[in-house]
């Protein structure tokens, strides 16, 4: 009995340290600054600011926070985290003996020929059945000696904290969807009003060279080309009125509602790209970035897989005890303490025929563990890409507006001059019309550039991983 009780002591004593040891969150390839990023780098990433602050438009702001509110993918991932939330409170009593109540009563009438009912004649007992009538507790408890329990409960809290941040970057796309699907609501507004503008001036144009047409001065064919051109105006409006209906469900959708309208308090025009967009510093990402952050806990979940596997090879401890009452009356049942019975014992089990097949599980689970590594980096690594790319779409674009204005003007100007001189006779009806297409095609890829810009600073946001606070 001493050996017996030494030899736990031994196992509880080696439990004190787990069989697999925490590898901890694995170290990945990080720059010192984000490529593209101007000037030194700020440590403050403007994806601490809440989106509330970082988008001030009313209208967007709305749009916004009933998406969050509504979009049922926000509601499906809530879901996620209840009951991942219900799986992990589960987890405390792992470690609490299970205890099950049974109770039962039976009786057995055995034949008289048979081996029982001969004994009952024999014994005289004068009944021809036998009655039972059981009550009792069963306890079983496993002692967690290397660390397998531990390590289940480790794998279930790094899942209900994925799942938490699943919500998160549901909510950074979600943010950044609506914000991009209005900008390219208010893109399309200016779009139909630049198409307007342009029919009305080649409607204009048209008069002039009608009237110049019945005077002799022209041919049909300025008349017939002038009328294309109208006519080539004319077909952008319902083109872009079509996709202004498809963007305004788009983002009903998004907002969780029916499609319908959406309310525009603004223009692309009155929008300004921020100046100071700070990206931080790169290491923050893996503490902003939802999806970094979930594969790093993805990480700790595969490593807490190989503890559990890793203690399924070595022996288990188990103390099991019953206890209770038990009579062959039902009238002696519940005699206190002659029906009272009780039951208790140790065991240590040891695989030995299905240790391959843990030993193989076990290696399968570190290869997951390697691949939850590889994983993460490639996390880290996209998110750093993605940081880059928006910072560069934000530098070039600004150029690129810079350049679209300064051509739309000239080319304001150019038609200005070509209409002029169309109506003093010193230019044709060609260089009207070629002047009227191009201020139109400029006008146009402007208002593009400043949506893609806008859209461009609602990715960065993203990308650093703002939008969940």
């Amino acid at each position: 009995m001493k050996t017996y009780i030494y030899g736990l002591a031994l196992l509880v004593t080696l439990g004190a340290c787990n069989v697999s040891k925490n590898i901890g969150t694995p170290k990945a390839a990080l720059p010192d600054t984000f490529r593209h990023a101007a000037g030194a780098a700020d440590t403050t990433s403007i994806a601490v600011v809440q989106w509330k602050n970082f988008f001030t438009d009313p209208t967007l702001q709305t749009l916004i926070d009933s998406a969050i509110e509504r979009n049922y993918d926000m509601q499906e991932a809530v879901k996620n985290i209840e009951a991942s939330r219900l799986l992990f409170k589960q987890t405390k009593w792992n470690n609490v003996p299970q205890v099950d109540l049974t109770v039962s009563a039976n009786t057995s009438r055995y034949s008289d020929n048979s081996l029982n009912g001969l004994s009952l004649k024999q014994y005289g007992l004068g009944t021809n059945h036998i009655e039972d009538y059981t009550a009792y507790l069963d306890l079983s408890w496993e002692a967690d000696i290397w660390g397998r329990i531990k390590n289940q409960n480790k794998a279930v809290l790094a899942q209900y904290l994925q799942t938490i941040e699943a919500k998160k970057a549901v909510q950074t796309s979600l943010v950044a969807n609506v914000s991009q699907g209005y900008y390219n609501l208010l893109m399309l507004d200016e779009q139909i009003k630049i198409a307007r503008s342009n029919v009305r001036l080649n409607d204009s144009t048209l008069n002039i060279i009608k009237l110049q047409y019945n005077s002799g001065q022209v041919t049909s064919l300025a008349v017939e080309q002038q009328q294309a051109q109208l006519q080539a105006a004319q077909q952008l409006i319902p083109q872009f009125e079509q996709n202004i209906a498809i963007q305004e469900d788009a983002l009903s959708i998004l907002a969780g509602k029916l499609p319908g309208n959406i309310t525009r308090t603004g223009e692309l025009d009155q929008y300004e790209v921020p100046v100071n967009l700070s990206a931080g510093v790169p290491s923050a990402l893996l503490t902003n970035r939802p999806d970094v952050k979930s594969a790093e806990l993805a990480v700790m979940q595969a490593d807490a897989n190989v503890g559990t596997n890793k203690a399924a090879m070595y022996p288990a401890l188990r103390i099991t005890a019953s206890g209770g009452t038990d009579a062959f009356r039902a009238s002696d049942w519940f005699k206190v303490p002659s029906s009272l019975f009780g039951i208790a014992a140790a065991s240590i089990v040891q695989p030995l025929l299905d240790h391959k097949e843990l030993s193989t599980q076990y290696k399968v689970a570190e290869t997951n563990r390697e691949k939850s590594v590889l994983q993460f980096r490639q996390s880290v690594l996209n998110a750093v890409g993605e940081v880059s790319d928006a910072l560069v779409k934000i530098e070039k674009l600004k150029q690129q507006q810079a350049i679209a204005a300064d051509r739309v003007a000239t080319l304001n100007k150019a038609t200005t001059n070509a209409n002029l001189l169309f109506k003093n006779g010193l230019a044709t009806y060609l260089e009207v019309i070629t002047a009227q297409s191009n201020v139109l095609q400029s006008q146009l890829e402007l208002a593009t550039i400043k949506r893609d810009e806008l859209s461009a600073v609602s990715d960065l946001y993203r990308s650093l991983g703002g939008g969940w606070r």
